[in-house]
């Protein structure tokens, strides 16, 4: 998701007026309309993700979407409800992530010229998948804001119509459809918690619940860097930046619509730190086999981070997106399992002479561990010329085995730190 203001302009956002309300009414008929169009996923229940969570949690799979993101729904039913001159004029669309692709794909199946404004410094991969799908892809501007005001000006002076990534009653219509699922596929579920980064998917999903559902707790997350729904909420002022796993959902103009709906529906949004998002990515591809990105693990984030609230509940969350890059991906996977003290790292001093590193190798082979990768440095890094600095990262089951291999060596005088 990316922080686009409404059509009328970014200055002008603050005071754009609110669009009519979302119902279960247009979330239905946007379901029916959308069929066919777009994946209907799956929503399990996975043992290990639960065991840790302390609950029975839910997980709709829409990282399976053909582009690999919810943003499939809310394109599908905002193209669908074009009328014949919108369809001849065409569509424009700023994004540098998954709206980019849900709109250029939903345009194509339409048959519908589609152009797609992205910053400058969006990944050529990016770029690449969106043209893919037919679409004129502009690059303008070195910020998100100032490729959205470049797509508001393409859309006046080319006539095109703008679909807006989550602040457009059809948009948030089509997004709602997700949970008309859930709920059919896990009729137990007594909470929710869904991912905030404009509001479009969490509006529609809370707007779907309060006539469906009346009283079942809806959440939304932000992460701590980007609170900006939780500061709207609150009447604060928006305060947001900073790097973040999460950047799907790291908006700082949430949509005047969601904001309606949230505050009328009276949603909670909950805040979940970087560290917790990187675990719930770990949890679901190590016990779920599920890839998500870090704006699609913030649902599970959020149950992990506060299990007081969700204790004895029967939990739905969604895996929004999976679109993360793969060494991204590769680096969470490496930094949970140290935090996990699956990976050990020691520096030992060692003295220089012949048939020491094999000694170290053979002791930590001896306790069960697996050496996966050494530096040796004996000019700059030790004490003395005689001797070397040493540093390992030995593989082990868990953190008693590693204390056990720290043990084995200081046995033989060894001095170890742990990195």
């Amino acid at each position: 998701m990316s922080p686009v203001n409404s059509i009328r302009g970014l200055a002008a956002a603050a005071e754009a007026p609110v669009a009519p309300g979302v119902t279960l009414a247009d979330i239905r008929a946007a379901a029916e309309r959308i069929r066919g169009a777009i994946l209907r996923t799956p929503t399990i229940e996975n043992p290990a993700v639960s065991r840790e969570a302390g609950t029975r949690v839910f997980l709709k799979l829409d990282n399976l979407q053909p582009t690999g993101a919810f943003k499939e729904r809310g394109a599908a039913n905002r193209l669908a409800l074009l009328t014949a001159r919108e369809r001849a004029a065409g569509v424009i669309a700023m994004s540098a992530g998954n709206h980019a692709q849900a709109v250029a794909r939903h345009a194509q199946l339409a048959g519908v010229a589609a152009t797609i404004v992205m910053p400058k410094f969006t990944p050529a991969t990016k770029v690449v998948r969106t043209e893919s799908w037919g679409a004129r892809v502009v690059l303008h501007g070195e910020t998100l804001a100032e490729a959205a005001a470049h797509a508001h000006d393409l859309a006046l002076r080319e006539g095109l119509v703008f679909v807006h990534p989550y602040d457009d009653p059809g948009v948030i219509a089509g997004q709602g459809t997700m949970v008309l699922e859930m709920i059919e596929d896990a009729p137990q579920i007594e909470a929710l918690v869904i991912p905030i980064g404009g509001g479009g998917l969490c509006s529609g999903v809370a707007a779907a619940m309060a006539e469906l559902r009346p009283g079942m707790p809806v959440f939304g997350v932000e992460v701590e860097g980007y609170p900006a729904m939780a500061q709207r909420l609150a009447g604060q002022p928006v305060r947001v930046g900073g790097p973040t796993i999460a950047e799907g959902i790291a908006v700082r103009d949430v949509g005047e619509t969601p904001l309606a709906i949230l505050r009328r529906l009276g949603v909670e949004v909950l805040l979940v730190p970087e560290r917790a998002v990187e675990h719930a990515i770990a949890l679901l591809a190590e016990g779920a086999k599920v890839v998500a990105e870090g704006a699609g693990a913030t649902g599970l984030a959020a149950v992990l981070t506060y299990p007081e609230r969700f204790a004895g509940r029967s939990v739905g969350t969604t895996v929004c997106g999976g679109n993360i890059d793969p060494r991204i991906l590769a680096n969470v996977l490496l930094r949970n399992l140290l935090r996990d003290g699956r990976i050990l790292r020691v520096h030992l001093d060692i003295p220089d002479r012949p048939g020491v590193l094999a000694d170290i190798a053979t002791r930590v082979a001896a306790a069960g561990g697996n050496v996966i990768e050494v530096s040796h440095q004996r000019l700059f890094a030790a004490p003395s010329v005689q001797s070397a600095e040493l540093e390992l990262m030995i593989e082990v089951r868990d953190a008693a085995q590693g204390n056990a291999i720290i043990a084995a060596l200081e046995a033989a005088d060894y001095v170890v730190r742990r990195g």
